[in-house]
């Protein structure tokens, strides 16, 4: 289903430190560069319109939250959200997260035409969410998925030992031959771990928009996490 329209932010609502362009960030990307502190960073790749990463990071005030969205009105729509809400601990970025992952080899694709520089450090983040991301359906333009092979090595290279990856999606081809791939190419992720569907209390109780839109016309989510192992032991 196609995304709703968006009303755009008020222009009287000053984003700036809350919604970021890709000049605007730092050559690496830790909690320090981004919020001045060392507290645990989390990244959500494909935060739409930012319901996720506007209660995760009031729930969790003790961690940063990154969100990245390539449409640049959602990341703005979402980037609203934490702005009116003053919270410190989260913002967005209007952009694409390949790149920022990507370390030592080409971005798959080579849409860039230089070496891939690494800006995310092995072993630094606490968490990679991916919710809902776009299936691509079409054979040829798998390559576009957010939790493609390459994306999924780079995701696990910048979790920390014990980190998690978590991924939802209501399309179950992508569920099934996503849970394979990491599977086969990504075993330091160990299984994939359930994660439970809560009960709502409200209208916006839902971990995002998809989840909602799927919930209320009876679609199935698939829920899982990873926890990523020490593989040296």
């Amino acid at each position: 289903m196609p995304r709703a329209a968006l009303r755009k932010p008020s222009p009287d609502l000053d984003l700036s430190a809350w919604l970021k362009m890709p000049e605007d960030l730092p050559p690496m990307l830790s909690s320090q560069s981004l919020f001045g502190n060392d507290l645990p960073l989390e990244i959500e790749v494909g935060s739409g319109k930012g319901l996720f990463i506007q209660t995760e990071s009031e729930r969790r005030p003790k961690h940063n939250y990154f969100g990245i969205e390539i449409a640049k009105k959602y990341a703005a729509h979402a980037a609203a959200r934490l702005a009116k809400r003053k919270r410190a601990n989260a913002m967005m970025l209007a952009g694409d997260a390949t790149p920022l992952f990507a370390s030592g080899t080409y971005v798959e694709g080579e849409r860039y035409g230089q070496p891939a520089v690494e800006r995310i450090a092995s072993g630094s983040l606490e968490a990679v969410h991916v919710y809902f991301p776009d299936p691509w359906w079409k054979k040829r333009h798998r390559k576009r998925r957010v939790l493609s092979e390459s994306n999924i090595r780079q995701f696990s290279r910048c979790l920390r030992t014990g980190g998690r990856l978590h991924f939802w999606t209501d399309v179950l081809d992508y569920f099934e031959l996503t849970v394979e791939l990491i599977a086969e190419i990504a075993p330091e992720l160990g299984v994939p771990l359930p994660e439970t569907q809560r009960e709502s209390t409200h209208d916006l109780d839902y971990h995002t928009h998809f989840e909602r839109r799927s919930r209320k016309f009876g679609i199935p989510v698939y829920r899982v996490h990873y926890i990523k192992r020490d593989r040296s032991r």
